[in-house]
């Protein structure tokens, strides 16, 4: 077994091609640990910190090939300092939304005033609406990306995913199914900032 090094994941990325895929994967798993760190140390939803360690290796990615990361630090530690500055980012954004939605009704507690087959109604209106806007922003993502995302919400696994879209490993999927949310997310995000 080849111990593969913080140097090794560099070059791989830098590299590109189906090499960088795989040493992109690498530098997933590497740091994953990190997900339980915040989760305790935070407070955080492992759904939240999994989406922020996304975020991180994404960040971390683009940063290496821009050449960003000039190497003054070790990646584990650039890694760690990034994760930790999003946890933060995070943790603040709840604390000021807080503020700001406490002054507001939400429409679950609204639709609860509500008799129940009116209830029923505007609760699938506002789902069918949400689901609506998030197939239109599939369109926005490149047919590649729609495609795993579907087959996913489907109910494939990453293996099956794999064969039918012709991707080396599970992992290549796992990582792509990655970086395709994480586009989706930014299309959403400006639909709920409008």
């Amino acid at each position: 077994m080849v111990l593969i090094t913080e140097h090794m994941i560099l070059h791989g990325i830098k590299a590109g091609g189906a090499s960088r895929r795989n040493y992109e994967q690498k530098l997933y798993d590497i740091f994953f640990y990190l997900i339980r760190e915040a989760e305790k140390k935070y407070g955080i939803q492992p759904e939240e910190a999994a989406s922020v360690y996304s975020d991180t290796i994404l960040a971390i990615i683009k940063n290496i090939v821009a050449e960003k990361f000039e190497g003054n630090s070790s990646l584990k530690t650039y890694c760690y300092q990034i994760f930790t500055n999003k946890c933060v980012d995070l943790l603040r954004k709840r604390t000021t939304n807080r503020g700001k939605m406490e002054n507001t009704m939400p429409y679950d507690s609204l639709a609860y005033e509500l008799p129940d087959e009116t209830r029923s109604i505007i609760q699938k209106l506002i789902a069918k609406d949400e689901r609506q806007q998030i197939l239109e922003k599939l369109n926005e993502i490149g047919d590649k990306c729609k495609e795993l995302l579907l087959m996913f919400e489907d109910g494939y696994n990453d293996k099956e995913i794999a064969e039918h879209m012709k991707y080396n490993t599970a992992d290549v999927v796992k990582t792509t199914r990655l970086r395709c949310l994480e586009k989706l997310k930014l299309k959403i995000t400006t639909i709920t900032s409008k």
